[in-house]
């Protein structure tokens, strides 16, 4: 089979595409016939050695897959040879054939397309976990989304919406926004890119003050982190909560621990990556909760380009330099 193989930790131009044995399912495994395999900036990171998980050498990207089930494991009870599913794959889904946990695989309705469902798994289950989980998002409740027009920040504004919230859209440009309302978000806020000035930073802060009549945000999702961080969470609301994403702008904020007590806020850790491998029976339910909902048309992912499996590098470079907007996947066919 044909697969994207990182040899050397580096930027994505180290990758290499070529030719490696067909992996044969071991006992609770499924092989898949990939059609669609997600592209996320955890890809950029893992094959940089800057992820918390670390694969041994040499190894193939991609964390999630949406294909044709083509070979069942020992003891795999649920699924048949030819069924439609979606899979997370720590990594190997950068190829034809991957190989996933059954306890990992959800069976994917004739509705719903593999290149929709191929960048479905991580920004949405990470972003359903935070919502869901983590701020336990209400039904009229305000959600400020950072870095809005990104794989996770679409996603984010398209569950708040589907579970009714209030959504404004965070980002670096007006075309970034324009997409983010194009998924749902309510409102919009352009904030400069760059080191932030603390003049910049208070006008941050102010924008979304204004937006909220004084009162503030309800639940913040940021994975962008820098200098957005703090204005963000001055603010927030009363009994708020702050949820740490990830560090899209590269330096992991400072935050001074009196703004959450003077809101009575709590700032939120997200790793879905974690909770998913500790609580896999709670990740599956609430995956199986998003698929149901995708099918049902209240969620939509935005796929805005398709890569072929050998423009696997420029795709990470893409994703690298912020180039991307919503999802993006490498198809095989």
């Amino acid at each position: 089979m044909k697969a994207v193989v990182c040899e050397e930790f580096g930027p994505p131009e180290k990758l290499v595409v070529k030719e490696v044995p067909d992996p044969v399912p071991g006992e609770g495994q499924v092989l898949i016939e990939v059609k669609a395999a997600g592209v996320n900036f955890p890809d950029v990171l893992v094959i940089q050695d800057l992820y918390q998980f670390k694969p041994g050498l040499p190894f193939t990207p991609g964390s999630e897959v949406a294909g044709l089930v083509k070979a069942l494991g020992s003891g795999v009870k649920g699924v048949k040879v030819g069924d439609r599913v979606l899979a997370s794959t720590p990594w190997s889904g950068f190829a034809e054939l991957a190989l996933a946990d059954a306890s990992r695989l959800i069976h994917l309705p004739d509705s719903v397309s593999f290149e929709m469902a191929g960048g479905f798994w991580t920004t949405y289950g990470t972003s359903y976990n935070a919502l869901k989980e983590r701020a336990h998002l209400k039904e009229g409740q305000t959600l400020l989304v950072l870095g809005a027009a990104g794989g996770v920040g679409v996603a984010a504004i398209d569950i708040g919406k589907a579970m009714g919230a209030r959504v404004i859209a965070a980002a670096s440009s007006e075309e970034k926004i324009a997409v983010a309302k194009q998924v749902g978000a309510d409102e919009g806020i352009v904030y400069p890119t760059g080191e932030l000035s603390r003049e910049q930073q208070k006008a941050f802060s102010d924008q979304i003050k204004e937006l909220t009549g004084g009162e503030g945000v309800d639940v913040i999702y940021d994975p962008v982190g820098g200098d957005y961080a703090e204005p963000a969470l001055r603010a927030i609301a009363w009994d708020g909560t702050y949820l740490v994403v990830g560090f899209a702008a590269g330096p992991i904020p400072r935050i001074p621990l009196n703004l959450p007590l003077l809101k009575q806020c709590q700032i939120s850790g997200v790793f879905y990556g974690a909770f998913a491998g500790r609580f896999p029976e709670a990740n599956a339910k609430n995956t199986a909760e998003l698929v149901g909902m995708m099918a049902e048309g209240r969620i939509k992912p935005l796929v805005t380009k398709t890569y072929p499996l050998e423009d696997a590098a420029q795709a990470l470079t893409d994703m690298m330099n912020r180039k991307v907007t919503g999802s993006v996947v490498l198809v095989t066919d």
